[in-house]
């Protein structure tokens, strides 16, 4: 049943980006943006972590996911350090998945070749 809850909401998401896709001038760049800073929003409001709770990867692997746990590092580095944990809790807790992103460019940077428009 996990499957399919995450399948509803992490498709319902990605909908929702479609949907800004085709009926706004929203650049996918603006819309990327828009969807981490509506999962800090979230994040910040206590309403996202019961998303996570309820669709497990549906709610984390999008790029809302991304933005609570912004979010989430954030208040866990300041419960830790202080004010201090406004700097450091959204990098410590986005290092993962940064490195991931970037290791990944760099592999394909590596085999693919650049084409001028």
């Amino acid at each position: 049943m996990i499957f399919l809850k995450a399948f509803i909401v992490g498709g319902l998401i990605c909908a929702v980006g479609q949907v800004l896709i085709d009926l706004t001038s929203w650049t996918p760049a603006r819309i990327l943006v828009a969807f981490v800073v509506l999962g800090v929003a979230l994040g910040a409001l206590g309403v996202y972590e019961p998303l996570v709770e309820f669709a497990g990867a549906g709610a984390t692997v999008p790029l809302t996911g991304f933005g609570n746990a912004l979010v989430q590092g954030t208040k866990i580095m300041i419960a830790e350090n202080g004010w201090l944990g406004i700097l450091t809790g959204p990098l410590s807790s986005a290092s993962v998945g940064t490195t991931v992103a970037m290791v990944s460019a760099l592999a394909v940077s590596l085999f693919a070749k650049a084409k001028s428009k």
